[in-house]
């Protein structure tokens, strides 16, 4: 997975970025591999590791945020290869105060293991619109729609003008916006709402207003398994939304929790 989203990285139009890999504790052979990936790659790569001790996303994210040597992060998923223009939106509509959040197209599994580093360099996953919609009739990919590029600046605010929640696979925001509301919550772990409900919650509390690049940074996400959502997070979630407090002491900066 991660070759293939690091080649739809190589083909990107703006081309003036770093990818930092928050690795969530792959093991040896793994690791021996990920190290021969970024030794080879036209990519600015960093790498960020912890050690395996069950889904601990958030915190390694975390680490990553702080490694990030640029002004503006993009959040991406390893399962997500970025449309050519995927960096480009996400750079071009930044502004201050501002959370951008754009969306993907779920691939079937067969269309995901015909996938190559090499066709998607020549541009496949923005040529094949066709073979996806037929794949979505058929209920094997779904939200082909949202696959569809739009360079059409009326069709563009007029698609973008409801508001979407935040999509922990793509979204970017200023790091001091981020780290306003110290970052993720390290106490979600398992997937889901630690990664973007709880992140767009907070934010929101500072008036950081989240906005949709619905059919302008778009990512095709590879087909797995679905993971098991977490109960926990979402009993923990109700918690943060209760108290109501922005900067959570659980994030990159450590507080005494005791007084809190």
């Amino acid at each position: 997975f991660l070759r293939l989203v690091l080649a739809g990285f190589e083909r990107q139009s703006f081309a003036d970025f770093e990818i930092v890999i928050a690795d969530d504790g792959s093991r040896a052979e793994s690791f021996a591999e990920l190290k021969e990936i970024i030794e080879n790659s036209t990519l600015d790569i960093k790498h960020v590791w912890h050690e395996d001790r069950g889904f601990r996303k958030n915190k390694i994210m975390n680490e990553a945020i702080l490694e990030a040597s640029t002004n503006y992060l993009i959040f991406i998923d390893g399962d997500c290869v970025p449309h050519k223009e995927f960096v480009c939106e996400h750079f071009e509509n930044k502004s201050k105060g501002l959370c951008l959040t754009g969306r993907r197209v779920n691939l079937s599994e067969k269309i995901s293991s015909k996938l190559t580093p090499e066709i998607i360099k020549k541009g496949y996953l923005e040529k094949k619109f066709f073979t996806f919609l037929f794949s979505g009739i058929s209920g094997h990919s779904n939200y082909i729609e949202k696959g569809i590029y739009i360079k059409s600046k009326i069709l563009r605010k007029l698609l973008n003008k409801k508001n979407r929640g935040l999509l922990g696979c793509n979204f970017s925001i200023h790091k001091n916006d981020l780290l306003s509301i110290n970052g993720f919550d390290e106490r979600y772990e398992g997937p889901a709402i630690g990664e973007d409900s709880d992140i767009q919650f907070r934010l929101e509390l500072l008036n950081i207003k989240i906005k949709s690049l619905a059919n302008m940074a778009i990512q095709f996400h590879l087909y797995h398994k679905i993971q098991t959502r977490s109960e926990t997070n979402l009993e923990l979630f109700k918690e943060v939304q209760k108290s109501r407090i922005s900067y959570t002491p659980f994030g990159i900066n450590k507080l005494d929790n005791s007084k809190v």
